[in-house]
């Protein structure tokens, strides 16, 4: 069914503009007249699938800013699951779904899953053509829905999923959000200290001379670095950026950047207990909704979001298909906590492994947050500290030539 952009003029003479998709332009404006708007101009878009899809693929400007948004999915998906599970059809949910979204990319998204459902394809199926818009577990978990014929179930643990991811996000972003511009401000401090206001003042010292003391000279030149040079070091600094971004999208480099970030003090941990709560509880949801264990890992090893973690569980899921345990195949890698594989190991003997996957994931992503509240607030007085050691610094070097000065006029 063709998609149509419009503008048009509601009761109120308020011009208002949308998608909305109808059999033609005739029937488009039809509709638009019946829910009590006036259309001022109507234009079908032309967009096939493959371009659709093409374009959810390829990385540029305006993907970057009308990129469907995980917590657009996650709304969606409950609401979805909410009108399934009402016994709405789920072409005419898909079609409610429609005028409540407020994003155009995902509107076009939306009525595009409708009309190839309409047209003979599975949820799943055209679900699988935006994979940028729907995850593999989302689009997995949708199949095996479909299969057993509980998709208002899958939907509405879909739902949960996403917001628990979400609501992790949202938290680990707060707690992160008052370090992060502290340091952005005190950064643009010191540079503005050390470009414009340090040389006004130490010029009085060049200007006398005298031998200066070593951390006077020492801030001396460092203020002439920044003020003559400063565009120079900013655009080092991006492509110091640039080429490490360059150099991490390369199998060596994403593998190092990896290593380096599991290696690292505090940061290491939080990482792979992030990523023990996402293994645990993806792969949860998709053993309770019909998915063996075997296609399961081969989905979850694509969301750990780490090139080892990743690694190992590909490294198990063949140590499973020889008859291995999960929990032994996983501590084998080293990386997993204990916690975490012996409570693997219970659900595997128990024969309630989902259920011992989901716990594990509740467990770590509490950590997670916890750990997160912990890291910001060392970060503040580290910060602090910092700042005072080098404003410390810049009073000393100033204040030394003056007490010089003092003890030559005595």
């Amino acid at each position: 069914m063709p998609v149509y952009e419009f503008t048009a003029l509601d009761e109120k003479g308020k011009s208002t503009s949308g998608i909305i998709n109808a059999e033609g332009s005739l029937a488009a404006r039809q509709k638009l007249q019946k829910q009590g708007s006036y259309p001022v101009s109507i234009t079908e878009i032309d967009d096939t699938q493959d371009k659709d899809k093409k374009s959810f693929q390829t990385f540029n400007v305006s993907t970057a800013f009308n990129r469907v948004k995980p917590a657009e999915v996650a709304m969606m998906t409950r609401q979805l699951a909410t009108l399934v599970g009402a016994g709405f059809p789920l072409v005419a949910a898909i079609d409610t779904l429609i005028p409540q979204t407020k994003s155009q990319t995902f509107i076009r998204v939306i009525a595009r899953l409708k009309d190839s459902i309409v047209e003979g394809q599975s949820f799943a199926q055209a679900l699988s053509l935006y994979p940028a818009a729907f995850s593999p577990l989302y689009i997995n978990m949708v199949r095996a829905g479909e299969t057993s014929g509980t998709l208002e179930i899958v939907l509405d643990r879909l739902a949960d999923i996403t917001e628990k991811q979400q609501t992790l996000k949202t938290r680990i972003r707060t707690a992160l959000a008052y370090p992060i511009l502290m340091s952005i401000v005190g950064v643009l401090v010191l540079f503005l200290l050390l470009a414009f206001i340090v040389p006004s003042i130490t010029s009085i010292f060049t200007d006398m001379n005298q031998a200066l003391p070593l951390p006077t000279i020492l801030l001396i030149n460092i203020s002439e670095l920044f003020k003559s040079y400063w565009w120079v070091l900013f655009l080092l600094f991006a492509l110091i950026l640039l080429g490490l971004k360059k150099f991490r999208r390369t199998v060596k480099g994403a593998y190092l950047f990896d290593k380096v970030l599991l290696k690292t003090p505090m940061m290491g941990n939080l990482l792979i207990k992030l990523a023990v709560a996402r293994f645990s509880r993806t792969l949860g949801s998709l053993l309770e909704n019909g998915v063996s264990l075997l296609p399961a890992l081969e989905i979850v090893k694509n969301i750990a979001g780490n090139i080892l973690i990743s690694d190992i569980i590909e490294e198990s899921a063949k140590e499973v298909g020889k008859g291995q345990g999960l929990s032994v195949s996983l501590a084998r890698g080293n990386i997993f906590p204990q916690l975490a594989v012996q409570m693997i190991q219970v659900g595997e003997q128990s024969g309630d492994l989902e259920a011992m996957l989901i716990k594990v994931a509740d467990i770590f992503e509490n950590e997670v947050e916890s750990s997160v509240m912990s890291l910001t607030s060392l970060l503040e007085p580290i910060m602090i500290l910092v700042m005072g050691v080098v404003v410390g610094f810049i009073v000393l070097s100033i204040c030394l030539p003056i007490f010089e000065m003092n003890q030559l006029v005595m």
